[in-house]
Formats: structure tokens, sequence, C-alpha cells
């Protein structure tokens, strides 16, 4: 097949708005376009309308195709619709089977004559099939798949892509990718561009019965026609044909130019309803919320840069700078600060809770685990040893800046001590996890709140903690933050109603941490001698596993197991401790202060250390079953090493026969350091729909664009999103387009953009 065209948005100022178009009119569920009887065409059909119609309305939809369908996510005519072809076989330019030359790729469109299986020698099946296009024979042969035999029944219409190999005199294909087209004869495809749909054998779901329903549903819309609620201007501008055109032509194309047209065409739908909804809910929410405007400098804020033992990096000084104008402003600040690991994240957060210390307000910090909770108060109270602030009980009188943290697992006079702190005041930054969120926490002047690893939150849990951290109803600002850096392209998606710093800079010192992918016993015999003389000559190594108990169920290594193995084999006689989120957190405090300060010299842990950790004598990182684990999150355990001045080293143990996408994401983790070159090709990988939550009826928002590939319409459909909607957030010189957001927002789970 042909490699996906990269076509570009036409450029250009927006032209004079076109006049309004059209209102479609509602319609009930009892039809779908004019065939159906007792429903008056008021107008066009709506996606709305649409998506209200049920499958089971058209013609050969009865109740048990009906859930065969909803297993594949296809309930409504708009389900259908959008149930996009996966490939296009081209019988416009189709060679016949004569003509296939011996060592080519070719793609055959044929009838199945016969089918065969047999079984080989150490058991394996072979199942053999001749198909004909009437030019003449071709043989396909599978090793070890035995279910093409069902697949492949005499009389079927078959895609077969392969290349062409010569035995025994006849064509032959081993192996070759299936398609089947229909059940019975090619000759009502000769000659066009057959679309293939993705099917699925366990709910009976064939191509060519898709092909006929949508076929039939479209015929059926044709009488009204689909509503196309984007402005003449826009599409003329893009060269964008109607709505009900592209529908057409992505699923039937006359064309394969047509095809391309009309994918850029529903490409951009998708990503101009996310724009949509993601600047109208932006700019409402900046309409009704009134913050605390802040003067950003100070002595405290000079003072603070001024003790700080080494330079800041340009990235840091512009995120500070970004940051120092948010909250000057009386409209609260919704910043996202992303950057790679070690790139200096929690000093910029620190600058932004002194800041609402030095205007005499209180800083909040929240993290997801109690580990990194603790990490952060240990890490803040050594940057503000010493300072002071204006003592409010005494005239002229100053006190120590307060840091407190609250976790779960506080005891109750620590508790009782810590809430009367941040409910009087004496507390200027509080650190902690989701035990913030408590009714019972009540700030006296919260006006700057810190979320790290922002995606372990949902939305409402943040805007908890900022709702209920003032009593005169003004709205703290908030800088959210990761540590898993975010390709650009899903960035400007996923996070449209946020402003967006980017640390893409490393301090100075940070050394390059050398990554070996380990796979086979002798290749691990070399690594535990690497590490055991790593720690010989003072340095530290931490080994993370997957499981922290052994699991009957899953062939992956354990954090206890590793433990006993380590201390009584590979790294016998070495101080060895463990960590994992079952241990009491007196015990998991007990481990980290004793790795911290150097009295352990390998920690065995779960990935409880994934984030946060700050251990500059850890050299080494081993990560046990790394085949288990994703790109992102080999990324920030590998960024546990490497934060002193001593070459930093990264081993990822894998089975020693790992799945093919785990090979593509430890290669990967291998070849590059930079997060977001392994963000960008994690996204590959991985596809979008992982970035977006489908749990509300299984559907995905992104059916067709990439955020990957598709990173100019993204960019045209945010630009478009501008010139739309009105500085107040409302759409309503766009009734139709209105419509649309507002029932594409209906079908969604109010958080699932901030949720991975």
């Amino acid at each position: 097949m042909n490699a996906p065209r990269r076509s570009q948005p036409a450029q250009g100022r927006r032209p004079g708005t076109a006049a309004p178009e059209a209102s479609a009119a509602q319609v009930s569920d009892a039809a779908v376009g004019p065939d159906a009887p007792g429903t008056a065409a008021k107008g066009p059909l709506t996606l709305r309308e649409l998506d209200a119609i049920s499958v089971e309305r058209l013609n050969g939809v009865g109740r048990q195709r009906r859930r065969a369908l909803a297993e594949v996510g296809v309930e409504s005519v708009f389900d259908l619709l959008t149930y996009y072809p996966r490939r296009y076989v081209d019988r416009t330019a189709q060679a016949p089977i004569s003509e296939a030359e011996i060592g080519s790729e070719i793609t055959v469109v044929a009838d199945v004559l016969s089918v065969s299986s047999r079984r080989l020698r150490g058991g394996r099946r072979l199942v053999s099939a001749d198909v004909t296009d009437a030019s003449g024979v071709l043989s396909a042969v599978f090793f070890n798949q035995a279910w093409r035999e069902r697949q492949l029944t005499e009389g079927r219409t078959v895609a077969l892509f392969g290349k062409v190999e010569d035995y025994r005199g006849r064509k032959q294909m081993t192996n070759p990718v299936v398609d089947v087209l229909s059940g019975g004869s090619t000759a009502d495809r000769t000659g066009k561009i057959v679309a293939i749909y993705p099917q699925s054998e366990s709910a009976g779901i064939v191509t060519w019965d898709v092909a006929n329903w949508v076929g039939e549903a479209q015929r059926r819309c044709a009488g009204r026609g689909i509503a196309d609620p984007l402005p003449g201007w826009l599409r003329r501008q893009h060269g964008f044909a109607n709505r009900s055109q592209a529908l057409a032509d992505i699923h039937e194309p006359p064309s394969m130019a047509a095809r391309w047209a009309a994918r850029d065409r529903l490409v951009f739908d998708e990503l101009m309803r996310v724009q949509l909804m993601l600047r109208s809910q932006r700019l409402a929410r900046e309409a009704h919320e009134l913050g605390i405007a802040h003067e950003p400098s100070g002595t405290l804020i000079e003072t603070f840069h001024r003790r700080l033992p080494y330079t800041l990096t340009g990235a840091q000084q512009r995120a500070m700078g970004q940051i120092d104008a948010d909250v000057s402003m009386l409209r609260p600040m919704h910043r996202l600060l992303q950057g790679d690991v070690g790139s200096g994240k929690t000093l910029v957060a620190l600058h932004a809770l002194l800041i609402a210390v030095r205007n005499g307000h209180q800083g909040a910090l929240m993290a997801p685990t109690e580990v990194l909770a603790e990490q952060h108060c240990f890490a803040l109270r050594a940057l503000l040893d010493g300072f002071e602030v204006p003592d409010d009980g005494r005239l002229g009188g100053r006190r120590p800046l307060r840091l407190c943290l609250l976790s779960g697992s506080s005891s109750a006079t620590q508790r009782r001590e810590v809430l009367v702190q941040v409910a009087t005041g004496s507390a200027d930054i509080v650190v902690g996890t989701h035990a913030l969120l408590e009714e019972s926490v009540k700030f006296a002047s919260l006006s700057v709140v810190v979320v790290d690893e922002q995606h372990r939150f949902g939305v409402s849990q943040r805007a908890r903690l900022r709702e209920s951290g003032r009593d005169d109803r003004r709205i703290p600002h908030l800088l959210v933050m990761t540590a898993t850096p975010i390709p650009r392209t899903a960035a400007m998606t996923v996070y449209g109603d946020l402003d967006v710093s980017v640390l893409d800079e490393l301090p100075p010192g940070r050394t390059p941490i050398a990554t070996q992918w380990v796979r086979g016993p002798l290749a691990a015999e070399s690594m535990w001698i690497d590490v055991q003389r790593e720690i010989e000559a003072g340095r530290q190594a931490y080994v993370v596993c997957p499981l922290v108990a052994e699991s009957e169920s899953l062939d992956a290594r354990s954090a206890e197991q590793t433990h006993a193995e380590l201390s009584a084999g590979a790294l016998a006689g070495l101080r060895v401790g463990l960590l994992h989120g079952r241990l009491p957190m007196s015990e998991k405090e007990a481990a980290m202060a004793r790795f911290r300060a150097g009295d352990l010299d390998a920690l065995v842990a779960t990935t409880v250390i994934e984030v946060g950790i700050d251990v500059p004598n850890a050299t080494v990182m081993v990560v046990l079953s790394a085949d288990r684990f994703g790109i992102a999150q080999l990324h920030q355990l590998r960024g546990r090493v490497g934060r002193g001045s001593h070459a930093s080293s990264c081993y990822l143990v894998s089975d020693e026969d790992p799945t093919a996408i785990a090979v593509e994401r430890l290669s990967a983790l291998a070849a590059t350091n930079d997060g977001f070159e392994l963000a960008e090709r994690d996204l590959e990988l991985r596809g979008e729909g992982t970035l977006f939550d489908e749990r509300q009826s299984g559907r995905s928002d992104l059916k067709l664009a990439s955020l990957v590939r598709d990173l100019h319409w993204v960019q045209a459909a945010r630009d478009a999103a501008a010139d739309l909607i009105a500085a107040d957030g409302d759409l309503d010189a766009h009734p139709e387009l209105a419509d649309e957001v507002d029932w594409f927002a209906g079908r969604r789970d109010p958080d699932y953009l901030h949720r991975s």
C-alpha cells in the first residue's frame, strides 16, 4: 500500500465570515433519512441525530448483529459512518495473476478454488489454498495458522498481499496478508477501489457486511443529506469537500486522491471538535473565575535565587518568567510545566510557591504518593534552610519559613499540629498527598497550588484543592507538573486548556546515562559484576522489579524474591535494602533515609521510586523484566540515576525472547536519553487511543486523526477554533457548530482528556 500522504492545510488569512448555514432540525430515533415512514424531512441530518439512531434501524441488522456491532464500538448510525476502512485494495490498476512476476510484492484479488490442511513434523499445521482470478491460479500457504482453513472457504473473494515465489513451477505466496472481501464472486467489485474494514472473528464482523451497512446508511441519508457546520470560508480556505461528500469518499472513493481529500476533511473535523471544546471551556472558565494578583518580586524571591548553588538554565528562567506574568494577574494561572527527568521542575515550582509566601499567602504542593511527597519535603527543606518571613504576631518581627508535610500515614498528633498551622496561616508551604483534599484541611489563605505528576489526579481532585483553599471564593493559581515529556502534538490536543511551559534543557553537570539492553544469563552475569564494581567504588544501585511478591499468573520478577536472591548471591556481603508500596510508611521512610544517607549499597524496589527520588550518589539502575514496562516508565526509572557528577548506567533486563513491541521499546531506550524523542516514539507505538479515556461507551475521539502524522491539522484546528469562538467562550455566531460541540462534550467523561 502507498504511504499516507502528508497533506498541508492551505495558508492564508481568514476571509470575511460567510452567511450562517441552514439549521438542521431534530429528528427522532424513528428514522434514517427519507426512506423511513412517518418522519418529515426538515433539514440535513446532524451528527447528534445520527448518533441517536440505532444501527438496528438498518436492513440486515437484527438483535444478534446489533450485539456483534456493539462489541466493536458501533451502536449508532454515526458510529457506523465513522467506522473507517483500515486500508484499501485498488482494483482500478490491479495486475492479474498471469502477469505477477516472481520476486515482486503485489496484491492479488481472487476467488478461493480449494483449501486443505495437513500436520507437519513437530506438530505444526500447514494450510494451503488455491485462488484464481480467471487469468491464472496462485497458491497461498500458511504455516501454523490452522484458522485459515475456516477463513478461506471455497467461493470466497479475498485480497492477498505478499511476495510471489516459484514453487515447483507454480506461483505461490507464503503467509500473505489476507483480507476477505465478500462471500461470493469478484464481479461486483471489479475495477473499483475496495475498502477493507476492521474485522472481528469473535464478533462475526466481516468487511463486506460493514460495506453493505455503510452503503445502506448513506443511501438513506442521501435524501436529507448530512449537515456540515463548518462555515463556507473555512472550507474554502483548506479546499475541503462538504461533510456528506467526505463521508461518501472515505468509504467508496472514486480515486485514491479523493480518498486522501476525504481523510483530510474528516481528520480536521475530529481535531476541531476537541479544540473547540477545550477552548470554549477555557474561555468560559476565565470569564467567571477571579484569582489573587501577586507581586512576583521581592527580597524573599531575590534571596532564594541568590542562594542557589548553581545557575538556572535558560528554560527554567523562561518558565519562571511566564509564571511571574501569570500570577501578577487577577485571572487564575492554569499552567502545565513539563520537562524531562532532572530538568529542574522542583526549583520552578518552589519559585511559584515562594511568590505566594512573599505576598502573605500560602502555597500547597500535592504529590501522588507518600514517598514522593516526602522526597519533595526533604528537597524543599534543604533549599529553604535559614529563610525567614515576617511574623504577623510581632511588629517588625520575623520567624523561620515553615514547611509542613501532611500524608495519610501522618500520626494523629502530627496531623492535628499541621491542621492548626494550616488553618492559622503559620504553615507557609504545605506538601502532601491526597490527604490535602480532605474536608478537615482548611487553609487560611491558599493562593498557589502545585500538582506534581498531574496525570495521576483527576480534574475534580485538582479543582477540590483549589476551590476549598479560600473562604472568599477567589481561585488560587495552579501549576501542574509532569516528568513525562509529552510530544508537542499531544500537548497541543490533550492540554489545549492549559498554557504550557517546557523545560527542554538539563542543568549543567548532569552526565549522560549509558543504557544497555541485557538478554541472556551470560549478559546478566557480566552486568552484576559491573554493579559490584560500581558499589565497591563507593556508589549505589537501584534494582527495580515489576511485582512486589511472586505471582502464579505473571512471569515477572518480584522485589521480595529478588531481594532474597541478591542478598545471598550476586550482591552477597553488601547492604541490600527493600522498598515497595505494601510496606508500612515508617519502613518505607527508613529504607529511603538509609539509602539517601549511604547506609545501603543497593535498594531493591518496585516502581514506587519511579519519580521524584533524588540520590546523587546512585549511579546504577537495573530494571528486571524490563519488557513489562512502557517507554515512559522506563525513562522515568532511568532518570533516578545520573543526578550527580559521576558516570551512570542503566541496564534493561528482558526475557530472552521478548515480544516485537517490547523489542521496539527497549531498542528506543538504548538508543537515546532524550525524553521528548522517546515520547514521540512512544506515541507512534501506542497510538493515540491511550491518551484519551475511551471508557465512555468504549468510544474513541480520534478515529482517523493521528497526533503523530497530522500535526499540521492540529495546528490548523487550533487556529480555526481561535477564529470561531468569541472572547467570552461561546459559539453563538455558529449555532450548528455549538450544537455539535455540545453533543460531543456530552458523550465524554469530563476528566477524559486529563487521565492517562
